[in-house]
């Protein structure tokens, strides 16, 4: 318990703040950091102050890349890091303190767009992909040749995937390839219709087929890591593909490939027991994962309106970046819901770290909205803005006099029969809502107040009546170092 909400005063002496120096050879950072790219960026804009967003693992190589884009541009470069929340989303708000006219972001992305228009560049870098190794992986794990096949990679792995796409077509017939969802120019003129847009990621389909009819290759990752923690963008692939498809990954150094179908089960099983635990929850803590995010204030908004429909309390928290000691804070709480982007929604959390679980806007949805699909009908979104208004997978909440309301609900974790939500009457003609009392008495009180009349200590009694009443004394003066009365030591 020590360990888990609170850390030792000797960690902080004993920690390490990492080694300063370059993480990347001084001749590959031309190709790894894509500065000609950034160049043509930074010059076509005509911007004389440019933000660079570096990751905490990237930090070590942001004083040579901001310096030679320096001496090549001209324009004042200001370094971005220690975000207040995740590093994967555009900081408008870090850009715009600095008088940014525009930001480079390096390191993995997680594409959402700004809440204020800025112009953005993202730099994921190049890995290198063994192509020859995974074309072998690929055609181990599809035989069929005819088999309808999308090929998907990590960021830092997406400009190898039209090479690899190149030596598989002359066998593979129905092969799609992905790639990353960039913003659009603002001045961009294309009367082709825009390509489905899902996880991050753009598809050109053919008219007339769906995504859901693809199996999927993955090339990322490590081969030989059997960590159940997985990376973000991996788990909202997982999620969100269809449960039916197969689903592969293969390491871009080894060509080392694993069905990822028993990952995924584990992931959608976790989830649904989140979704029990959201039902059984009274009391529900928002925490405010984004604020560069677009609609994040939308968002916030139906998730109130969500749990208050529902019976539930809620509570918005701002904590920045959430850890196992601030949540701790709040042990009324039954369940807490990352509003985020779509990462940051999923970024692995250690086992038994949190003293609640921590969920994801999607599956407060499920568990709160009665006209919410089943689980083996509803898709699973990792990104907050497909449940608003204006979004195909938008189910709006029924009326109060429906009948959706009234399905009983039975807890698969306690096994008892839920209440209806607070506002919904009984149809129970034996009992009443307004019952006549002796006596006026309180009938409902806030959750925290009905949690701390639950616990065995309450704080200080003040004992109103019952203590003497006594003269003004003085009382002791100084420092509590060293009062006036305490004899020197």
């Amino acid at each position: 318990m020590v360990s888990t909400f609170s850390s030792p005063a000797e960690a902080a002496l004993e920690r390490e703040a990492g080694a300063a120096g370059l993480l990347t050879p001084l001749a590959d950072l031309d190709r790894v950091y894509e500065l000609q790219r950034v160049v043509g960026f930074v010059r076509d804009l005509a911007c004389q102050r440019v933000a660079l967003q570096f990751p905490d693992q990237l930090l070590g190589d942001a004083g040579v890349v901001a310096a030679r884009l320096e001496e090549t541009t001209g324009s004042k470069m200001f370094i971005l890091g220690d975000t207040a929340y995740g590093s994967c989303c555009v900081d408008v708000l870090g850009a715009e303190q600095a008088g940014a006219q525009a930001l480079v972001h390096f390191g993995p992305a997680c594409l959402s767009p700004p809440a204020r228009p800025l112009p953005v560049a993202f730099v994921f870098g190049q890995r290198s992909v063994a192509l020859e190794l995974c074309a072998k992986a690929f055609e181990a794990q599809n035989p069929d040749p005819t088999a309808p096949v999308v090929l998907l990679s990590e960021p830092a792995c997406a400009h190898a995937l039209e090479a690899l796409a190149t030596l598989l077509r002359p066998r593979y017939v129905d092969l799609l390839v992905s790639s990353p969802a960039l913003p659009l120019p603002v001045d961009s003129l294309n009367s082709e219709p825009e390509p489905l847009q899902r996880f991050g990621r753009r598809f050109p389909l053919a008219p007339g087929r769906c995504l859901e009819e693809y199996d999927a290759f993955y090339v990322g990752g490590s081969g030989a890591s059997s960590d159940p923690d997985l990376d973000p963008d991996l788990s909202r692939l997982l999620l969100g593909w269809a449960p039916e498809r197969s689903f592969s990954s293969c390491c871009p150094d080894t060509g080392g490939t694993r069905d990822e179908g028993a990952r995924a089960g584990r992931l959608r099983a976790r989830r649904r027991y989140l979704v029990e635990r959201a039902r059984d929850a009274r009391v529900v803590g928002l925490l405010v994962g984004t604020l560069g995010v677009a609609r994040h204030r939308e968002a916030l908004a139906h998730l109130r309106n969500l749990t208050r429909a529902a019976g539930k309390h809620s509570y918005v928290l701002a904590l920045g970046r959430p850890t196992p000691p601030k949540l701790a804070n709040f042990p009324e709480v039954d369940v807490f819901v990352l509003l985020a982007c779509p990462l940051g929604a999923l970024a692995p959390q250690p086992s038994g770290s949190f003293f609640r679980p921590v969920l994801s806007p999607c599956e407060l949805e499920a568990a709160c909205n009665p006209a919410w699909p089943s689980p083996g009908l509803a898709p699973h979104l990792t990104h907050y803005a497909d449940l608003l208004p204006g979004s195909p997978f938008h189910v709006p909440l029924p009326p109060p006099e429906s009948e959706l309301w009234d399905i009983p609900d039975v807890s698969l974790i306690t096994g008892g029969l839920r209440p209806l939500p607070a506002w919904k009457p009984s149809n129970d003609p034996g009992c009443s809502a307004l019952a006549p009392r002796p006596q006026l008495e309180l009938v409902e009180s806030s959750p925290a107040a009905s949690f701390l009349s639950s616990r065995s200590w309450q704080g200080l009694q003040p004992h109103l009546g019952q203590t003497p009443v006594t003269g003004v004394v003085s009382g002791r003066r100084g420092i509590a170092i060293a009062y006036e009365d305490e004899g020197s030591s």
